[in-house]
């Protein structure tokens, strides 16, 4: 059998990093005079690139800006965070079982990749606080790709595994992330603890959604065995 091929989202998926995100978001806005959005908004636009989810909260809370501005504004906030909490694993925590899942991979020889609306700069020093760059062998940013769910991102991190789409398992939290894997050809498996509910990813396409990291190895192996759908969360596309 051909080493499995996983390429997995990072925000929501393999790091919590909600709270990071939203206090950013709460400096850029207040540093342009807006009000910052709230948490719920804020779950709807973990996922996609700057420039696009700034456009999409400043809709979302009625308010007029320069999505451009703001965006440099978050990296700049986010930037500030993340150096008063240099070292701090309490800052994007990994998710349980998120470390243990990515190591086993590896050593199974998966190969394994990232497609990511963070920037390089971001996902590096993520990967780096965690001890996981070394089990990854390609890496793809909104730096370089537009913004999910347009499937740039997934078709350059196969091509440089050397895998076809449709031997491949895209790993995330969101319905871009789903819809990004549809639109590569590519397989997508959800996660229920992210920032999409279950049943949306469902919704949009997921073989299945995994309620904890150690179900994930199975529910690939069923898809690259062409054996079906999983059993996730209770839930999967043939239970609905």
């Amino acid at each position: 059998m051909r080493a499995m091929v996983i390429v997995f989202d990072c925000d929501g998926t393999l790091v919590d990093s909600q709270h990071a995100i939203r206090a950013a978001l709460a400096r850029a806005f207040a540093r342009h005079d807006l009000v910052p959005p709230d948490l719920a908004a804020v779950r709807r636009i973990v996922g996609l690139s700057l420039d696009e989810a700034m456009e999409s909260l400043l809709s979302l809370t009625a308010q007029q800006g320069d999505p451009r501005r703001l965006a440099e504004g978050y990296r700049e906030a986010f930037m500030e965070i993340r150096r008063t909490q240099e070292g701090d694993h309490d800052f994007e925590p990994l998710y349980e079982g998120i470390g243990e899942l990515i190591a086993e991979l590896a050593d199974a020889g998966a190969r394994l990749g990232i497609a990511t609306g963070k920037s390089r700069r971001g996902i590096a020093a993520t990967l780096a606080r965690h001890g996981l760059a070394q089990y990854f062998d390609t890496v793809q940013t909104a730096d370089t790709h537009p913004s999910k769910p347009h499937p740039a991102m997934l078709e350059t991190a196969c091509a440089e595994l050397g895998a076809d789409p449709a031997e491949t398992v895209l790993v995330g939290d969101t319905r871009f992330d789903v819809e990004m894997a549809q639109r590569a050809g590519a397989h997508a498996i959800g996660v229920a603890w992210g920032y999409h509910e279950p049943t949306e990813l469902l919704e949009m396409g997921a073989a299945a959604v995994a309620s904890s990291a150690d179900e994930i190895p199975t529910f690939v192996r069923q898809l690259l065995a062409g054996e079906g759908r999983g059993n996730a969360k209770g839930e999967t596309r043939q239970q609905r």
